[in-house]
């Protein structure tokens, strides 16, 4: 069952209103089991309630495109409207489904609507198929196994043959990292491309419009390298057609892109000589939701009036040092906060992000943006691996786009520059989701 709704607001408030309610083709994925979400993450979370009774039968955190875009300035300054959608296995009868909003003291709720899978208007009909669905790796019953839906966007019916090639890569480069690499066999993977017209999706910072079947774009909140869609009804009718609880689109271009959100999807631009690193980083948000720890990049988000605790797994505010989330990772005897040569990288990186500003407002080859994170990651592997405290876990000022008042785990991680591996508190992080999906 599918329900799609509007979420519609700005940076203050915010209204929800039902679009439709879809009967999806297949069976539900999930295990039944595993059905109620603990983990206490996302910045929304929704509940599946008997109507008679109230017992809760499904829920799930998750965070949306309205809930990054409301961080921005233009949400300010007016309203925009978001297609949003709810999976949960079908039911039986009549249910609630509320949904509920983050804010300091956890979740209330925000909105909430009957669902009764004997309403004439719930939709069982099927959309126009995106083609076959392709076995990228079987490794059991569904109902056992992480799910993961590897689609395509931007790729020509010509290009199906591309498509395949390059998913079949990404697969390659998500299981060469830890933990995933240790955990291949709890997931399946699929692959869907849906034709498109054109080769290639939008770049309107470059005069590049297209319209390619699931709606992503680059500059999403104008910034050029974020990748995203907003086109929820289409991604979602092509993503029906195969069992699936996470979403990786892979982008038919060579533009240095991608984004990821938490239990929605992640998206890179796969031709790029740095999307085995952009892949992994993104999906690390998608499917762990975890935070990025990055500072020096420019990003769309506007900064907190507050610093309070990030939910996220491995961003901290340090407020109560004695009950760090992942104190029981810390050696004896690391500093909190631990000390690394901040002054130093930030004045490397600000050399780097002028450079990379003036390469694209030059137009300049993607080869030459290549080539610049190229010497970027490998000062940064040198500079971050001989810190003091390096590959222990304490808490590094300077994270969650902040120079100041948030701390990651580690002096470097994936999630913080283009290093190849998660840090310690990242992949106990990830192994956590899959043990809410995998037997």
């Amino acid at each position: 069952m599918r329900v799609d709704y509007y979420h519609t607001g700005n940076s203050k408030e915010q209204w929800f209103s039902l679009d439709r309610v879809v009967l999806e083709p297949l069976p539900w994925p999930g295990n039944p089991a595993k059905a109620i979400d603990e983990s206490q993450l996302g910045n929304y979370l929704f509940e599946v309630r008997e109507k008679d009774g109230g017992k809760l039968v499904y829920s799930r955190g998750f965070n949306s495109v309205f809930g990054e875009w409301k961080d921005t300035e233009e949400a300010r300054h007016g309203n925009r409207t978001f297609s949003e959608s709810l999976r949960f296995p079908s039911p039986a009868g009549p249910v609630e489904v509320l949904l509920k909003a983050r804010d300091a003291s956890g979740f209330h709720e925000v909105w909430k609507t009957t669902v009764d899978p004997k309403d004439k208007f719930v939709d069982p009909s099927r959309p126009p198929s995106p083609g076959p669905l392709i076995e990228l790796q079987k490794s059991g019953d569904p109902a056992t196994k992480v799910d993961l839906l590897v689609l395509g966007d931007g790729y020509t019916a010509a290009e199906r043959g591309k498509f395949e090639a390059d998913a079949r890569r990404f697969v390659e480069t998500l299981f060469a990292a830890s933990p995933f690499k240790e955990h291949k066999k709890d997931f399946n993977v699929w692959g869907l491309c849906p034709s498109s017209h054109e080769s290639g999706i939008p770049r309107p910072s470059t005069g590049i419009y297209r319209r390619s079947p699931l709606g992503t774009t680059y500059d999403t909140f104008g910034t050029e390298r974020y990748i995203l869609t907003t086109e929820n009804r289409a991604l979602r009718d092509v993503a029906s057609f195969a069992p699936y609880e996470f979403i990786e689109i892979l982008v038919n271009g060579k533009t240095y892109g991608g984004g990821g959100i938490f239990n929605q999807y992640a998206t890179v631009a796969i031709d790029n000589m740095w999307s085995g690193y952009v892949g992994v980083h993104e999906f690390g948000h998608h499917f762990a939701a975890l935070a990025d720890e990055y500072y020096t990049s420019d990003v769309a988000y506007l900064s907190p009036d507050k610093k309070t605790e990030p939910w996220e797994p491995n961003a901290t505010a340090l407020l109560d040092p004695a009950n760090l989330k992942w104190k029981d990772l810390i050696e004896k005897g690391t500093p909190l906060p631990t000390p690394w040569d901040k002054a130093e990288f930030e004045d490397f990186e600000r050399g780097i992000q002028k450079q990379r500003r003036e390469l694209r407002a030059a137009g300049k080859p993607e080869q030459e943006m290549e080539e610049l994170f190229r010497k970027e990651r490998e000062k940064e592997d040198v500079m971050l691996g001989g810190q003091k405290y390096a590959g222990k876990v304490g808490a590094f000022e300077g994270a969650n786009y902040e120079a100041k008042g948030y701390y990651r785990p580690e002096a470097n991680c994936i999630m913080f520059t283009r290093h190849q591996t998660f840090c310690a508190v990242c992949r106990r992080a990830v192994e956590r989701v899959i043990g809410m999906y995998a037997d």
